[in-house]
């Protein structure tokens, strides 16, 4: 069961995160907690690591097609960098209640910026 659960979160993560733009973690670390019974700094240690061939993946195929602004993407990728030393001691610092509270209030968050976004959008067309 648990190969088929993570075969199956890879391949949805993969598709989400590559045809949306939205980063897999967003359906890593929630599937790990939720279905896998993960660990809240497990799940997303975890997600981070296997974020990567997705991406590059990705990344390699809009490319291809031209849908990558280099400049952007390194300049942003860089301060990323230093964002995710940061970020991962700061992580690292918090309880693992404390973090999946926060991580869920991102999440809630988000969703509600794009589903009000989505709505104006939709109206104004």
């Amino acid at each position: 069961m648990t190969v088929v659960a993570l075969i199956v979160i890879g391949f949805v993560a993969g598709t989400l995160a590559t045809a949306l733009g939205v980063g897999g973690g967003v359906v890593y670390v929630p599937a790990l907690v939720v279905l896998l019974s993960f660990a809240q700094h497990a799940a997303q240690g975890t997600s981070l690591a296997v974020i990567l061939p997705a991406a590059v993946i990705g990344t390699a195929i809009h490319h291809q097609h031209g849908r990558v602004q280099w400049p952007t993407a390194i300049t942003v990728g860089l301060f990323g960098i230093v964002g995710a030393l940061a970020g991962s001691r700061l992580a690292l610092s918090l309880d693992a209640a404390l973090l999946r509270r926060m991580f869920s209030i991102l999440l809630l968050l988000v969703a509600a910026r794009m589903f009000i976004r989505a709505l104006r959008r939709s109206t104004s067309a």
